[in-house]
């Protein structure tokens, strides 16, 4: 039995990606956390993320930035990228996006702290940007995060670098 088939990952090491162009949170896959006794951040940077707007059906574009502090279960990075693409297709405004993928990840995950920040690129003159996060409930991680989203911008970008 090789590694790939030991972990459960369906996605990583294999040929033949299969891209799905509709929202589905079922690619999603996890594996477990070699370090669950350190706090610790992981930090996606996705530059080319892509959905539609629900309105126009223009596309929309934007830098979506994903933090955690893993507990027991991490993101798998091939999933959560052919996740994100499931995007493409979808329509939906650039604040729903950002929270149905931090609750899906937090569905998936269960971490102790996890953040997601969509940097869209300006569309009529106007760029948008949501924020949000989630700290596990009963943890100091909880605090964090009401922390965090009160103070998660005090120092906007003075130049836009888009």
């Amino acid at each position: 039995m090789s590694a790939r088939e030991k972990s459960g990952l369906t996605h990583l090491g294999k040929a033949g990606t299969v891209f799905h162009f509709d929202y589905d949170p079922s690619l999603l896959e996890t594996f477990k956390n070699q370090h669950p006794g350190n706090d610790y951040w992981v930090k996606f940077n996705i530059p080319e993320f892509t959905t539609l707007c629900p309105i126009t059906g223009q596309p929309d574009f934007a830098t979506l930035y994903i933090s955690y502090i893993p507990d027991q279960k991490m993101a798998e990075s091939k999933s959560l990228k052919l996740y994100l693409f499931s995007f493409r297709n979808h329509g939906d405004f650039h604040e729903d996006c950002v929270n149905i993928i931090m609750k899906d990840l937090v569905k998936l995950m269960d971490p102790r702290y996890l953040e997601v920040w969509g940097k869209f690129t300006p569309r009529g003159g106007i760029s948008i940007d949501p924020y949000c996060n989630y700290g596990k409930p009963g943890t100091r991680f909880e605090q964090m995060a009401e922390y965090r989203l009160m103070n998660h911008d005090l120092y906007p970008e003075k130049i836009d670098n888009r």
